[in-house]
This record gives C-alpha cells, sequence and structure tokens, in this order.
C-alpha cells in the first residue's frame, strides 16, 4: 500500500521477472480495479509488470462504495500523480504505459503529462472521455439498444430524464436512501453491460452482483464522466504531437459501438510513429476476438526490441 496523500492508501503489486523491462497496467472503469488478468498480456520473463488500484477502488483505501467517502480529491490529476508517485517509489525511470477503454484515457493523459517517462504505449478500446463520448454512451446509445436504454432513462426521475443523466444518477447514488442507491447502482451497472454487447452470446460482468462492487464502479464512473475526466475538452487529441517518438500500438474493435473506432482512428492520425490495429469483428474489451492477440503480440515487440 502506498500513501499517496490525502488520506488515501493505493495498493499495488509487480509480477514477472524483477530485471524486467518495467510497465505499468492502467485499468479500466474508472473503478474497476485492476484484476490478475492483466498479467496474461505479458511475458513474465522479460517484463517487471506494475499493477495497482487507482483511488478508491479495487484494495485501495478507502473505498468510494462507502457514500460518505468523499471524491473530490479523486480526479485525473491525482491519479497521474498517483502513478508518478509509484514510479519513484519502485526506482523506475521509464516504463511501458498499457491501458484500456477508461485506462486509455489516463494513460494517454499519463503519456502527454510525462512523456519523458514513457519508453512506449500499448492502449486499446481507445476513449477520450470527452463531454461527446459521455453524451453518445449515455445518450446516443439509446438508437442501438433503444428497450434497454428505455429502462436506463427510467431509472432517473422524470423531470431529470432529458437533461444530463450522469448528472442524475449521480445525484441518485448521492441520496441519504441506501435503497435510492442501491437501485441506481443496479440501473447504472445493467446499462454498463449492455452498451458492450454487440453478440447474443454476451455474458454479464459477474462483478456487477457484487453490491459493493456495483456502488464503486457507478459512484466513479458517473464521477469521471460528469466532469468529462476533469480534463480540458479535446485535449488529448490536440497535445498528442507530444507523444511524437513514443512508439505507440493502438487495437479497438471494429465493432466497438461503447467507444467508436473514429475515436482511435482520429488520434492515430495526429500521434506521429502511432500504429492502429481496428481488429475485425471484435467490440469493447480483450475478450473481444483477436484483441488478445494484438495486445500480446505488442508487447513481445517491445520486449524484444529492448533485448536487441
Amino acid at each position: 500500500m502506498l500513501d499517496v496523500g490525502d488520506g488515501n492508501l493505493v495498493h499495488w503489486e509487480t509480477a514477472g521477472n524483477p530485471d524486467g523491462k518495467p510497465a505499468v497496467v492502467l485499468h479500466g472503469g474508472p473503478g474497476s480495479g485492476c484484476t490478475p488478468s492483466w498479467r496474461r498480456f505479458f511475458d513474465p520473463d522479460a517484463y517487471r509488470v506494475v499493477l495497482f488500484d487507482q483511488r478508491g477502488c479495487g484494495r485501495s483505501t478507502p473505498h468510494a462504495s462507502d457514500p460518505a467517502v468523499d471524491l473530490s480529491t479523486n480526479t485525473t490529476h491525482h491519479l497521474l500523480a498517483d502513478i508518478e508517485a509509484l514510479r519513484r517509489h519502485l526506482g523506475v525511470d521509464r516504463w511501458l504505459v498499457f491501458g484500456g477503454s477508461w485506462g486509455s484515457t489516463l494513460g494517454l493523459a499519463y503519456g502527454e503529462r510525462h512523456p519523458d517517462r514513457v519508453s512506449e504505449m500499448v492502449l486499446f478500446s481507445v476513449v477520450t472521455s470527452t463531454h461527446r463520448e459521455v453524451e453518445w454512451v449515455t445518450r446516443d446509445m439509446g438508437r442501438v439498444f433503444p428497450e434497454r436504454w428505455a429502462r436506463f432513462r427510467d431509472g432517473v426521475p422524470p423531470a431529470d430524464r432529458d437533461g444530463s443523466l450522469v448528472d442524475a444518477y449521480a445525484r441518485l447514488l448521492a441520496s441519504p436512501d441506501p435503497a435510492v442507491r442501491e437501485r441506481a447502482a443496479r440501473d447504472w451497472c445493467a446499462w454498463e453491460d449492455t452498451h458492450v454487447a454487440i453478440r447474443a452470446d454476451h455474458k454479464p460482468d459477474p462483478r456487477y452482483e457484487d453490491p459493493r462492487f456495483r456502488m464503486v464502479f457507478a459512484r466513479l464512473v458517473t464521477h469521471y464522466w460528469r466532469h468529462a475526466a476533469f480534463l480540458e475538452d479535446g485535449i488529448l487529441l490536440r497535445e498528442a504531437g507530444v507523444l511524437a517518438g513514443i512508439p505507440g500500438v493502438l487495437a479497438h474493435g471494429r465493432l466497438d459501438v461503447s467507444g467508436p473506432p473514429d475515436i482511435a482512428w482520429q488520434l492515430a492520425q495526429v500521434w506521429p510513429g502511432c500504429e492502429l490495429t481496428l481488429v475485425d469483428d471484435a467490440g469493447h474489451g480483450t475478450g473481444e476476438p483477436g484483441m488478445a492477440d494484438v495486445l500480446v503480440a505488442a508487447t513481445d515487440r517491445f520486449a524484444a526490441a529492448d533485448d536487441g
């Protein structure tokens, strides 16, 4: 546990070769925590993999599933400082940054703020968490999943249904009534499980059955989304030029409707030297067909380049 200030302790761990190529993993959500499954993208003989739970989630404390936990010191800027604190704590000079979905937003923000600390970047299911992207996921996606979106919309009071659904859910999740909070978390997570589903055999994420996980996930996602990741809108694309010289691999599902492929494509146009692979038949996340193959090939290639 690393004390990062503001009363927060961040849980971290390492895997693989202690003398291997350093890599840091940035999980999604926000709020999903870093599970052991992230290790499978790295050759354990070649990499020293650093995994950590971002503030307020996973095994970090205090846990944001508790409605009494203040989120004012849980912002993208705090998370960027935490990554740097962890890097210094571990004595790492430069590391490969690996992240997906929300972790790609955080990875881009970190790389643009600390390009001298990044050796390479491997990002998948790329999003930049702009206001437009939040509106897409919470409202425009109703055109793709109309019935389930209507249930999501109707989870907030009638007076709030034509406004910001993220703000409306955030208010419900802050209710003094635990039954209201619990229903809001269930409704939010049911929609989260819907907008990544593009296959008839889609299986719901079992983590959403855990009330503690539902609450931390819903609280942190709404907190970050309602503030568009606490970043100036569009800045990650505008500032991507500072990543020139950092080898990058982007992997994105061609069928990803949760985070449409145009985001990754636009990033590839403004990041000199970046490679984009649009994975056919894949949607959002690493469980999609062919996605893991692209990511493992990228980390293997970067490890081999170091050996060379």
